[in-house]
């Protein structure tokens, strides 16, 4: 077994080593999210976590780890006598983006549990879980429906698994750590609010202190034992302080004025349900006992709220993390005058005070050296020309970025036909979940019986079998795999006209909200995002495509406008794009939406060439709405023609909305689809 990095020798990173150390103490604080760019510490901290938690108790023999004093009365491996057990380490269990349900919560012999009433059960990592960690690297990219086992999983503490009638249930009470890179895509609301604790995390731009990290990293890689051998004190130390404060947490009093201050804080940042309070009053008691004090003062509630609220402030993806620490001090102190703490109380600063871990260096290890060329470009600023008559740039023709308007809600925009990309909510496909439409021979483990078919395929072979009871005689060629219809995940390109024709100041803020109301709703139904910009002579990849729609609508915020219209080049650079993403993920189909208003400007016959870049669209299949920007009371319907030739559909500005009495946008069209408009 591999040695791991010792916790202590990750030095810096203040904020994640507490909230992993608080986790450690109590449980009940109900886990941390770490947000951050790669390369950060982030997986190597949490598995350096698993040597420090204490020992557990467990039944001898069972795969379930049912405690020995109060074993759980339903257990598959059970029942259990209370009695005296053996002790282990602490588990932490490591789920892969890529696990089949199966998997994560374990799995039933279909078969047998027909043919001979018997529930034989292999637990998954659920299982594996109980009373230790659960630990989702890249948590973000998770499957949508493995998110919502973790769900059900983390609400009632316990796992259950169906199987046509068949079901089985075990403990799963386990304590959920996740590490995740923003730029990679946001969470689901519901499994955001399920992580106790939220920290960001990111690289120092010091170089001495970069030279630390390097240094101890490279010790490490050389001789890991030795490595550790030289930490092991400090491991020690460490250990020894979390059975500590565990033993003084029933201990410790929070105050009426402590909870007076914690409720005012959560009412103050409006944060949605009763789970906000609840777990700062927990990481606030744990704070007290982590610092060796039986009193929670106003610092241990400032600092839970640092961890506990900024991840439930936000009201959309594109809301930027954390809490105005301003607004925080004046609540704590306009609701103040707590509990003061006993003189004979340990100092604050005393071992470990204030709440926060021992100080053991400049920064902590990285999973290799963290280059300052890696780190995620930061939007440039637009340029701010010198403006000249009418308030257009002197010169260029460049007018500089505007506030997009409010976001609204969109009509459902969904491609044709039946696909088999990654579970979404857009487009229809075969997926693992959601109805059944048929049946058919399962292809290597089955996961989905479907009951009705099955009988029907044995029914007749009984006799031959030599039938005797009221039992069926199933035999695997029987069994049949459940087909089901569910929805998916696309890659949603956007190509944005942000030329000259479309640069009037409202006009352009009301094209830029209604792409913003489009991201929000690729957001929700999980798909890719790209975004590509043309103007001037060219088209720009501002985006590649990402599953971080919070990306796209920060490069959308600051996109200038101005100049010639390169209609062909927006679309050419579309078409090269999407030829790339089919290599990579072919089972992802592509919906393009173009947002224009149809004019095309600038080189050799500028219509004839945008013409041609739609063809190309049309011919690969490809599904497109065309966004039509056109104003005025005059008209020239130059996009819905671009949409003729794209084999899409066209949709105004105002029949975007969900609330338009327009109508609804249900499909768009595909290549081989006629054009038409929404009316």
């Amino acid at each position: 077994m591999s040695t791991p990095y010792p916790f202590t020798a990750v030095v810096g990173q203040d904020d994640l080593r507490l909230a992993l150390l608080l986790n450690a103490v109590s449980p009940a604080v109900g886990g941390v999210l770490v947000r951050g760019e790669k390369g950060t510490a982030k997986s190597t901290a949490v598995r350096a976590l698993s040597a420090l938690l204490p020992e557990v108790d467990v039944v001898v023999g069972c795969r379930f780890s049912c405690a020995p004093g109060a074993p759980d009365p339903v257990c598959p491996d059970g029942p259990h006598e209370t009695g005296p057990g053996s002790s282990r380490p602490a588990r932490v269990v490591e789920l892969p983006v890529g696990a089949s349900e199966d998997r994560l919560v374990g799995a039933l012999d279909i078969e047998r549990a027909l043919a001979e009433g018997v529930k034989a059960f292999e637990p998954g990592l659920l299982a594996d879980a109980n009373r230790g960690v659960l630990y989702v690297d890249e948590v973000n990219l998770l499957h949508d429906h493995l998110v919502d086992l973790l769900l059900d999983a983390a609400a009632m503490g316990s796992s259950y698994v169906e199987r046509e009638g068949v079901s089985v249930r075990h403990a799963a009470r386990f304590l959920l750590v996740g590490t995740m890179n923003p730029e990679e895509g946001e969470l689901r609301p519901q499994l955001l609010d399920r992580f106790g604790l939220t920290v960001e995390v990111a690289a120092s731009r010091e170089p001495d202190l970069r030279v630390e990290v390097v240094r101890r990293r490279l010790a490490y890689d050389d001789d890991p034992a030795a490595f550790a051998a030289r930490w092991a004190d400090e491991e020690d130390a460490l250990r020894a302080r979390i059975v500590a404060a565990r033993a003084l947490l029933p201990e410790v009093r929070l105050g009426d004025a402590a909870l007076r201050q914690i409720a005012a804080t959560c009412a103050a940042f409006e944060v949605d349900g009763m789970r906000a309070d609840i777990v700062m009053a927990r990481t606030a008691t744990t704070l007290a006992a982590w610092a060796g004090r039986t009193v929670v003062l106003a610092e241990d509630v400032r600092q839970a709220a640092l961890l506990a609220l900024p991840h439930r402030r936000r009201r959309n993806p594109f809301d930027a993390p954390g809490l105005d620490e301003e607004k925080l001090d004046d609540t704590l102190e306009e609701f103040g005058g707590g509990d003061d703490a006993p003189e004979d109380d340990p100092d604050p600063d005393g071992p470990g005070g204030g709440g926060q871990p021992p100080q053991d260096g400049p920064e902590g290890p990285q999973d290799g050296p963290v280059d300052a060329a890696e780190a995620p470009a930061q939007p440039e600023e637009p340029a701010q020309p010198e403006e000249g008559r009418g308030g257009r740039p002197a010169g260029s023709g460049e007018q500089s970025a505007v506030k997009a308007a409010e976001p609204f809600r969109t009509k459902m925009l969904s491609v044709p036909g039946l696909g088999e990309g990654a579970a979404g909510r857009r487009s229809r496909a075969r997926t693992d979940h959601g109805r059944t439409t048929g049946s058919r021979r399962p292809q290597g483990a089955l996961t989905k019986l479907h009951l009705a078919a099955t009988v029907q395929a044995a029914a007749p072979h009984q006799r031959a079998r030599g039938r005797s009871g009221r039992g069926l005689v199933v035999r695997r060629d029987d069994l049949r795999q459940a087909t089901r219809e569910g929805r998916e995940g696309n890659l949603v390109l956007f190509v944005v006209d942000a030329s000259g024709s479309m640069a009037a100041r409202q006009r352009m803020s009301a094209v830029k909200g209604a792409v913003l109301s489009l991201l929000l709703d690729a957001y929700q139904r999980r798909d890719k995002v790209g975004l590509i910009t043309f103007r001037g002579k060219d088209a720009t990849v501002a985006l590649p495509p990402t599953s971080s729609v919070d990306a796209a609508a920060v490069r959308l915020e600051t996109l200038p406008t101005g100049g010639r219209t390169p209609l062909s080049a927006g679309l050419l650079k579309a078409h090269d794009v999407l030829r790339v993403e089919r290599m990579r993920d072919p089972a992802r189909r592509p919906l393009l939406v173009v947002v224009t208003d149809g004019r095309a400007t600038g080189g050799p016959d500028p219509v004839a060439l945008g013409t041609r870049a739609a063809r190309l669209h049309a011919a690969d299949g490809t599904a497109s709405v065309v966004v039509d920007c056109e104003s005025g009371p005059v008209r020239l319907g130059l996009a819905g023609a671009l949409a003729g030739e794209l084999g899409g559909t066209a949709v105004t500005l105002d029949e975007l909305r969900a609330d338009s009495i327009a109508g609804l946008v249900r499909d768009v069209q595909g290549a081989s689809g006629a054009h038409r408009r929404v009316a």
